[in-house]
């Protein structure tokens, strides 16, 4: 079973855009995959959220936000190495 990384986004976001297009390099080959939800599309989402995106979660644990933490990423990556 392959892991399911969601980035929590909105549309015209240059942080989201950078997340996403880094996230995805890191990513690719692993097995893991990589899921944007547009915060703007729920209305739950977004009064969670409000303006406060990206950010990056591994089910409800929260990675990073608004830019790519390399030491939690490379860390997730190293406690998940099998389940990608």
């Amino acid at each position: 079973m392959s892991k399911t990384l969601t980035l929590f986004t909105r549309a015209g976001c240059p942080l989201c855009e950078e997340m996403a297009a880094e996230v995805g390099v890191r990513v690719a080959g692993t097995g893991c995959r990589l899921t944007p939800v547009d915060v703007d599309a729920d209305p739950v989402l977004k009064t969670r959220f409000g303006w406060d995106v990206p950010l990056l979660f591994d089910g409800d644990i929260e990675i990073c936000r608004h830019q790519l933490d390399m030491p939690a990423f490379r860390e997730w990556l190293r406690l998940n190495r099998g389940a990608c």
